[in-house]
């Protein structure tokens, strides 16, 4: 058997929709909808009801999108705070071993200057 062609299938598809009822083409798409051209109260109170659950439902959604991005950037925030905290140790830890070098070099470098200091004296005697 031959495989139809795009075209054929395109044409096909378009005299389906041409032959099906009115009704099955309309579909009730979400979203603001302008209400002042229904005729009747209850038509008007109906478009106005779907114009209230569109919004209700976009807001609700938009609240929980972000809500999640939210919650996501207060993770992060977290996470950097702990972060920082860890680098603050570390300088710590570094300034006081930096401290206790410049300390010891002192003292190594203090007896070597007293036991110099005495033998020059003797040395100008």
């Amino acid at each position: 058997m031959i495989a139809p062609t795009p075209r054929i299938t395109i044409v096909a598809i378009a005299l389906l929709m041409a032959l099906l009822p009115a009704s099955v083409h309309a579909q009730d798409v979400p979203g603001i909808e302008i209400c002042t051209v229904e005729k009747t109260m209850e038509r008007r109170t109906s478009c106005l009801q779907s114009n209230v659950d569109f919004l209700q439902k976009t807001i609700t959604k938009l609240t929980t999108d972000h809500q999640q991005k939210l919650d996501a950037a207060n993770r992060q925030i977290e996470a950097l705070k702990n972060a920082v905290i860890g680098l603050q140790k570390l300088v710590g830890e570094l300034q006081t071993a930096q401290n206790k070098a410049a300390e010891d070099a002192k003292k190594a470098a203090a007896p070597a200057a007293k036991d110099a200091a005495p033998a020059t004296k003797e040395g100008a005697k």
